[in-house]
C-alpha cells in the first residue's frame, strides 16, 4: 500500500530538534518500509533538504514551522498531487477534515499523543468530523483514549492504545559497553559527580516539568544523604537554551541548594543518552497530566530505576518493580521519600533498573510498535 504519514508542524523529521512524535516516527517508519511504500510529509528545516529519500522512505517537507494553518494549507496542497491509500495524521484531529475533503476515498488514521482533543484546542462540531472520518484512533496510553473517549463517546470503538518504544542498543546500561563507562566517567569528572548518586532529570524546563519541584526535594534529602547531586538535562524548549523566567527561577534554587545541581541546558536528541548513563536513578516530576512522557522508556532501556508521578498515563509503565510512583506530585517532600528509598539501597537501584531494562527488551522495542501500527494499516488493529 502507499501510505502518507504526516507529522505536526512544530518540528522535523527526523529528530534532529527533538520532538516525541518526531521519534516515534524515526523510530518505526523504516521497519514499516519494508512492507508498504511510505512517505514522510513535515515541516522544513534548515538542515534537511525539502525533498529526499533515506533508504526506502521518501520525505517531503513543507512550509508552515509553528503554523498550523499555513502548513496545513500545504499539506492539503501536496496531497492534491498524490494519491494515498492511507494517511496517518499524527497528534492534528484538526487537519483529518481538510483531508477528507480532498482524499474522499483514503483510509484515514489517527495517532494521538497528547490533549488535541480539548476543546480549547479544538472546535466540538470539527473533533466530531475528524472522528467520523478516520477509521482508526491510536493512542499512546490508555490516559489519552480514556479522556478521548470521555469527551466524545463515538470515538470510544476506534481507540487502540499502542504504547511507544525506545532504541535498545542507543539507551543501554552503562554496565553494559565499554563505551558507557568512559562516557559515564568522563561526564562525571567533568562535572565533579564522582562518588556521588547521581539524580537525573531530563525534559524541557517548563512549569508543567515540574523541574522546581525536584529541586526543592534535595533540601530535604541532603539531611540524610550528602553524596548525592542533581543533574537538569534540557532547556526551555525543542533545541533552544533561551534562559526563561522558568529556567532562571530553576537556576536560583539550583544555586541555593545544599547539594550539587547541574542544569546542562538543551542537550542534542543525538547526545541525550549519554546522560542517562551518567544517572543513577531517573526522576520524571511532571505536574500536569502527562500523556505519557518517553523519558520512562528510555530510563528503562538504559537500565535506571526510576521516581514518576501520578499524572496522566506515566503510571500505566510502572509494571513488576520497575519504578516508584509520587502520588502527590505538587508536593516535594513526597518525591523525597520516593527518592530515600532507591538512595538507601543499591541493590533496590540494581534489581528496579534490571526490572526496567528487561521489560524494554519485551514490550518497547520499536519493532513492536511497528508490527502494531502496520496490522492497523493493514486492518487487523481491532482488537
Amino acid at each position: 500500500m502507499k501510505v502518507a504519514m504526516i507529522c505536526t508542524e512544530k518540528l522535523p523529521v527526523p529528530p534532529v530538534r527533538g520532538g516525541a512524535i518526531q521519534t516515534y516516527i524515526s523510530g518505526i517508519v523504516d521497519d514499516l518500509s519494508s512492507y508498504h511504500n511510505v512517505t514522510v510529509i513535515g515541516t522544513t528545516d534548515p538542515e534537511l533538504a525539502t525533498d529526499e529519500i533515506i533508504r526506502q522512505v521518501r520525505y517531503v517537507r513543507l512550509n508552515g514551522l509553528g503554523v498550523f494553518e499555513t502548513y496545513a494549507a500545504e499539506v492539503v496542497r501536496f496531497l492534491q498531487t498524490s494519491e494515498y491509500d492511507i494517511i496517518h495524521v499524527f497528534n492534528r484531529p484538526r487537519l483529518v477534515p481538510l483531508i477528507r475533503d480532498v482524499c474522499p476515498n483514503a483510509r484515514i488514521i489517527l495517532s494521538m499523543h497528547n490533549d488535541m482533543f480539548d476543546v480549547a484546542k479544538i472546535d466540538p462540531q470539527v473533533a466530531v468530523k475528524a472522528i467520523e472520518s478516520v477509521e482508526r484512533i491510536i493512542t499512546i496510553s490508555d490516559y489519552v483514549g480514556g479522556v478521548i473517549s470521555s469527551l466524545y463517546p463515538a470515538a470510544t470503538e476506534k481507540l487502540r492504545t499502542i504504547y511507544s518504544g525506545v532504541d535498545l542498543g542507543t539507551f543501554v546500561p552503562w554496565e553494559k559497553s565499554s563505551q558507557a563507562r568512559q562516557v559515564r566517567q568522563e561526564l562525571r569528572s567533568q562535572h565533579q559527580l564522582n562518588g556521588k548518586q547521581v539524580i537525573l532529570f531530563v525534559g524541557r524546563l517548563t512549569p508543567k516539568k515540574g523541574a522546581d519541584i525536584l529541586v526543592r526535594a534535595m533540601n530535604d534529602l541532603s539531611k540524610r544523604h550528602s553524596n548525592i547531586a542533581l543533574v537538569l538535562v534540557g532547556g526551555s524548549w525543542y533545541s533552544e537554551d533561551k534562559v526563561s523566567d522558568y529556567v532562571a527561577y530553576v537556576r536560583s534554587l539550583a544555586g541555593r541548594s545544599p547539594i550539587p545541581v547541574i542544569t546542562t541546558g538543551f542537550v542534542s536528541a543525538e547526545q541525550i543518552h549519554q546522560w542517562f548513563w551518567a544517572g543513577d536513578i531517573f526522576v520524571c516530576p511532571s505536574q500536569w497530566e502527562e500523556p505519557l512522557a518517553r523519558v520512562h522508556y528510555e530510563a528503562m532501556a538504559a537500565g535506571l530505576p526510576f521516581v514518576t508521578t501520578k499524572r496522566g498515563g506515566n503510571a500505566e509503565v510502572i509494571i513488576g518493580g520497575n519504578g516508584l510512583l509520587v502520588e502527590q506530585p505538587e508536593n516535594p517532600l513526597a518525591f523525597s521519600e520516593q527518592l530515600q528509598k532507591l538512595l538507601s539501597s543499591r541493590d533496590l537501584q540494581r534489581k528496579m533498573g534490571s526490572a526496567g531494562r528487561m521489560l524494554a527488551e519485551e514490550r518497547f522495542t520499536w519493532n513492536r510498535v511497528a508490527r502494531e501500527v502496520r496490522e492497523v494499516w493493514e486492518g487487523r488493529g481491532f482488537r
